[in-house]
């Protein structure tokens, strides 16, 4: 696949995936950009979890920036018929071994308080190392505390 294939394969997903109630999606501008930085990394995944081939329709991604020691966790999406299935505990198991191999000690993630996706977070190892208190606002103004999550890789 190539880069723009990518691309459109995340922007489809993220269409699907996330509600646009809370303006959590990023522009096409904002995927491409990071993906253009070195340290950003993209997964993209078939129905089963394992990375999606050439002629295969991704079902869930995720987009990371590794750091000294560390590995963010930006966007994550799974297309909603393929939640609870085990493509999101999938990209994100794959996610911590590329972290692991690029040097990275532990996994960060950022997320909205409410966000269903807590508890695969919190059943994978993430816990809760800090809040930020009406961090968010949604698109017609209402504000939303974030929560920020952390995983140690062994």
């Amino acid at each position: 696949m190539t880069p723009r294939d990518d691309v459109d394969q995340i922007m489809t997903i993220m269409a699907a995936a996330f509600d646009p109630a809370y303006g959590e999606a990023w522009t096409r501008r904002q995927v491409e950009d990071a993906l253009l930085m070195g340290n950003c990394h993209a997964y993209l995944a078939a129905p089963d979890g394992a990375p999606v081939s050439e002629h295969e329709r991704a079902v869930g991604f995720s987009l990371s920036r590794t750091g000294f020691e560390e590995e963010e966790l930006l966007l994550f999406g799974v297309i909603p018929e393929y939640r609870n299935c085990g493509v999101g505990k999938a990209i994100l198991s794959a996610l911590r071994a590329a972290a692991h191999s690029r040097g990275a000690r532990r996994l960060l993630l950022e997320m909205r308080r409410g966000n269903p996706a807590e508890r695969l977070y919190r059943t994978i190892g993430f816990s809760v190392i800090g809040e930020r208190r009406d961090y968010y606002r949604t698109p017609v103004g209402t504000r939303i505390d974030a929560i920020t999550f952390a995983c140690e890789i062994t």
